[in-house]
């Protein structure tokens, strides 16, 4: 059985999402949550196996659930179910180590199969959620022409660059490197700085260009 916790500031939405995904005998309800730090407090008691999180809610948002949630319980499935696909909204659910991103407009079977997929361990993002990410790699690889030629990265910025070029996320990263997360936070942004990139998506776009991944 896979238990959920579902967050969303509409309770209306809250109440139809727990009857929707309850119609799958695999699945069950562990809790409601109006925002963020309701999640939050719900994994803490409740230990769900997959959270359904909402980005935009008032006082504590879907960013501050993620990002909690996976500091203290980075065993749980994080899926952002919101109506936003904007560039900026999407990087922050990334950002914050989110498993998977789709919109509510979504078929009812489909958030049934993406809860369980990301249980699985599978990363899971909607059709215009991918398509936006892959049209901004496409519009950063155009667009940046800047080369490593001449410049010099100690070993660990490498593996910092290798690792985003993998698409892991701040956590992860830690993981892998034996290194606080909050660490890797400033030292990538201390290489976007050195570099003069934007954005994670430039410095992964940057470390293929350049094969340092």
């Amino acid at each position: 059985m896979i238990r959920v916790v579902i967050a969303d500031d509409i309770q209306i939405l809250r109440q139809g999402l727990a009857a929707i995904l309850t119609r799958d005998s695999e699945l069950s309800i562990a809790g409601l949550a109006a925002n963020g730090r309701e999640a939050w407090e719900l994994c803490q008691r409740e230990r769900p196996d997959v959270v359904l999180m909402d980005m935009r809610m008032p006082e504590y948002d879907g960013s501050w659930g993620i990002t909690r949630i996976k500091e203290d319980f980075p065993e749980v499935k994080i899926l952002v179910l919101t109506t936003f696909d904007d560039t900026e909204t999407v990087e922050a659910a990334v950002g914050s180590g989110a498993d998977g991103y789709i919109l509510k407009e979504m078929e009812d079977e489909r958030v049934i199969q993406s809860v369980k997929a990301v249980c699985a361990g599978i990363r899971v993002f909607g059709d215009s959620v991918f398509e936006g990410m892959r049209r901004q790699m496409a519009a950063a690889s155009s667009q940046l022409s800047k080369t490593a030629e001449g410049m010099r990265f100690t070993e660990r910025e490498r593996q910092l660059m290798r690792c985003v070029a993998q698409g892991m996320d701040n956590r992860e990263i830690a993981s892998e490197l034996f290194l606080a997360e909050g660490t890797v936070r400033n030292s990538i942004s201390r290489l976007l700085e050195k570099l003069n990139l934007k954005d994670r998506t430039q410095l992964a776009v940057f470390t293929v260009k350049n094969r340092l991944d």
